[in-house]
């Protein structure tokens, strides 16, 4: 893709966007973009370019670029340019057992201090994935697949919780959207998310952890194999 047609195509995809502050709305901006592999593992980002195509100074595009840093999703080099992350899966497996270990908490709290209309709203999200999917492609499925694990979190009534989840989910979005890409593993995932969805409503606390544990045990799993079929088809490219 020439420097052109790229700056064109991010001032589209931004212009899509609902405002907010200038730099929160390159941030959004900028991770969708990451998420979608418009900008992929160890790509440079040019500021110029990015500043030129969301219509704003390079201090709001600056402040963009902190934020996303601070999620693991853009690295800094030597000469302090700034570039895409590109985790090893080494690391990657680090965050998942550490998101893994929150979520299982989550879901162990949840099935405590969660009232009946939060799980009633769990047990929707969960419904809305396939519907989305059908309705609105993948994109829209993996949002609905993060809200999903978002109001368990939620529903855990603990703050701090939600907080650290939420640094985890960030540096994971990328190659947890690839993952659910996997129609290998989409029948999997979707008998886990019923089993959590049980233990939630029967307020099993032992069944809710072991059920999120086990559902990040398997995106470890499918995550690996995802990088591994985009390396390869990178590859034959």
């Amino acid at each position: 893709m020439s420097d052109t047609a790229w700056t064109n195509e991010l001032r589209s995809f931004a212009e899509l966007k609902p405002r907010k502050s200038l730099a929160a709305e390159a941030a959004d901006n900028l991770r969708e973009f990451i998420l979608l592999g418009k900008l992929g593992p160890s790509m440079p980002v040019r500021e110029r370019d990015l500043a030129e195509a969301f219509g704003i100074s390079r201090t709001p595009l600056k402040e963009a670029l902190r934020i996303l840093e601070s999620e693991g999703l853009i690295d800094y080099g030597p000469n302090r340019r700034p570039v895409v992350a590109d985790p090893t899966l080494v690391e990657i497996n680090d965050w998942l057992r550490v998101q893994g270990a929150l979520e299982a908490l989550a879901g162990e709290l949840a099935c405590e201090n969660a009232t009946d209309k939060q799980l009633a709203e769990i047990e929707r999200l969960n419904d809305s994935i396939k519907e989305s999917r059908d309705a609105d492609g993948p994109l829209e499925a993996f949002r609905s697949d993060m809200a999903f694990h978002d109001s368990i979190v939620e529903a855990s009534g603990n703050r701090a919780l939600l907080e650290s989840h939420a640094t985890y989910n960030a540096r994971l979005w990328r190659v947890r959207f690839l993952s659910s890409q996997r129609v290998a593993s989409s029948e999997c995932t979707r008998r886990e998310h019923l089993e959590i969805v049980k233990a939630l409503k029967a307020r099993d606390a032992k069944a809710a952890r072991r059920a999120l544990k086990q559902h990040l045990r398997t995106a470890e799993i499918n995550i690996e194999a995802a990088m591994a079929e985009s390396k390869a088809q990178k590859e034959t490219e």
